[in-house]
């Protein structure tokens, strides 16, 4: 049995299908426990409702688990709780758990860049879980990808294809790299059958550096729309952090992450990282926005043809 903690989340929803296409047997925890949260269950799946946080949640989860996988994320998505809540101690906790029940290898997937002192609060709490997983004695693989581009393809391009307007934080010109969710679950998938991969820590860039205008760029391709888009200068965006701190620490924490993403290098050679896993194409900014907004019957929703693949 495999769990995956944040099982419907963008990446579990990736993962889950592909475990389960092998034979596998699959457990989803997630948090939300309503209409929306059992509708984003894969078919064939298991699951368990509850916060990671919850020993008696996380025991029960744990019943009868070789491996787990923490895809789990609290910076964004439906009420976000933050980073420091789910990245940090819900990991940690998971650890905890995963070392009482006996599991035999834990997946924990980080962030590339991840560091104790990087100016962003989810790359220093995805550090300490990684921290914590090295010092647990389990047999583990860390998986570091870098931004998803089904998440920021969402954020600029849902606004833009429902309303024909979207807003960028910032000038929008900043390269940063983007992954697509479905890269990273297939690494996912060759850490739990490789074995030589317990014990490693594996960057997973995607195959380009690009700014945030560029992905609006590849939701109006994807459409064959065009829209306006309204820039949030940094110097605003300093003021709203500030007034956000104390009544919504969690949206603060969001807005630094933005200016940071505005100002800092976050540019990787994705094809030279890539490379030494050459079985694992990568998949292209263009086609992921197909999949999401290409109108219907244009393209079919996962119809992906990554760089590489035949």
């Amino acid at each position: 049995m495999i769990l995956i903690v944040g099982g419907t989340g963008t990446l579990g929803r990736q993962l889950a299908p592909i475990l389960l296409a092998r034979g596998m047997r699959v457990r989803l925890l997630a948090r939300h426990d309503d209409a929306v949260g059992r509708a984003a269950v894969t078919p064939g799946a298991d699951y368990v409702a509850g916060d990671v946080r919850d020993g008696s949640v996380v025991r029960r989860a744990l019943e009868g688990v070789e491996t787990v996988v923490s895809a789990m994320a609290g910076f964004g998505g439906r009420d976000a709780l933050g980073s420091r809540a789910v990245d940090r101690e819900g990991n940690l906790a998971l650890i905890d758990a995963a070392r009482a029940a006996g599991v035999g290898h834990v997946i924990l997937v980080s962030i590339h860049d991840a560091a104790a002192d990087h100016p962003m609060e989810l790359f220093r709490d995805k550090w300490a879980a990684e921290e914590a997983l090295r010092a647990s004695g389990l047999d583990s693989t860390i998986l570091r990808p870098t931004a998803y581009l089904e998440t920021w393809l969402g954020l600029v391009g849902g606004p833009l294809v429902t309303t024909g307007r979207t807003r960028i934080f910032g000038g929008g010109r900043n390269p940063v790299n983007f992954v697509s969710a479905r890269d990273v679950a297939r690494f996912v998938e060759l850490a739990v059958v490789d074995a030589s991969l317990r014990g490693a820590t594996i960057e997973v860039p995607g195959p380009a550096n690009l700014t945030l205008d560029e992905l609006a760029d590849a939701v109006e391709r994807a459409t064959g729309t065009h829209g306006q888009r309204q820039h949030l200068p940094v110097p605003m965006m300093r003021l709203a952090r500030l007034v956000m701190r104390l009544p919504k620490p969690i949206l603060s924490a969001q807005i630094a992450a933005a200016i940071a993403m505005d100002e800092r290098d976050m540019t990787v050679d994705g094809p030279r990282l890539r490379a030494a896993h050459p079985s694992i194409a990568m998949t292209p900014a263009d086609d992921v926005a197909r999949a999401l907004f290409a109108p219907p019957g244009a393209e079919k929703r996962n119809d992906l043809r990554p760089i590489g693949a035949a």
